[in-house]
């Protein structure tokens, strides 16, 4: 008589599904792309245990721009008045980090002030402004680097002079 005492152990098998940004580590690898991986080990029982992953793999994304701007410039809720390079870090679409660079360069507006006095009669010609009497007088153009240059004009017009010569011949 001969007793069998036999115990089966079982294979085991997993599977797995994992959405992640730019890289994966699983089971001592790094996956960098989507795709369906296996990973072939023993169980606890010496028996074959195969794990599955389905791995989806989202990138994260990153932009630059540049922006010249007069003044200041608003990007993503801030407004910037100096030239520099400035970052904003989000999360994409896909639920990865999104990283956008600002290369900006502020070119500023500028003002000055023009006196001119000018004899009765006369008048002053500013830009396509012509001017015939006393006052203050602004005017906008656009400077070399694209910006506003505001020009105040005081104007005084001299007044005439008149004189009167009695003379006994």
């Amino acid at each position: 008589t001969a007793t069998l005492n036999l115990t089966i152990n079982p294979s085991t098998t997993s599977t797995s599904t994992v959405t992640s940004c730019d890289s994966y580590s699983w089971n001592g690898t790094t996956y960098t792309s989507s795709g369906t991986y296996t990973y072939s080990t023993t169980n606890a029982n010496s028996c074959d245990s195969t794990a599955t992953l389905n791995l989806t793999i989202n990138p994260s994304t990153t932009s630059t721009s540049s922006v010249t701007s007069c003044d200041s410039y608003s990007w993503n809720g801030t407004t910037y008045t100096s030239s520099g390079t400035y970052t904003y870090s989000t999360t994409n679409a896909n639920g990865c980090d999104s990283t956008a660079t600002l290369n900006l360069t502020i070119n500023n507006s500028t003002s000055s002030t023009n006196n001119q006095t000018v004899c009765y009669g006369a008048s002053y010609t500013i830009g396509s402004s012509t001017y015939t009497t006393s006052g203050t007088y602004t005017d906008v153009f656009t400077a070399s680097n694209g910006c506003d240059s505001t020009v105040t004009t005081i104007l005084v017009i001299s007044p005439a002079i008149t004189s009167t010569n009695n003379q006994t011949v």
